[in-house]
């Protein structure tokens, strides 16, 4: 299932909910698309993130790197 489906399952999803509402599988195979899409957005945005780097006022370039949140 390529993202466009899965954006569009989890679209359909959530209206079912909001009118007839989910059975349990439903409600499960909603959460997995939603954890999918996500972790979907958050690899693209670190590999958008990987690709960019700072020029300093003194002309030297700088990588942005990873922050090491704790």
């Amino acid at each position: 299932m390529n993202m466009d489906e899965r954006i569009a399952r989890i679209n359909e999803l959530y209206h079912k909910s909001q009118n007839e509402g989910l059975n349990s599988e439903e409600k499960e195979e909603q959460a997995k698309l939603r954890r999918e899409y996500i972790e979907s957005v958050k690899m693209n945005l670190a590999g958008q993130l990987d690709n960019i780097s700072i020029v300093n006022e003194d002309g030297s370039i700088t990588k942005v790197h990873k922050k090491n949140l704790q």
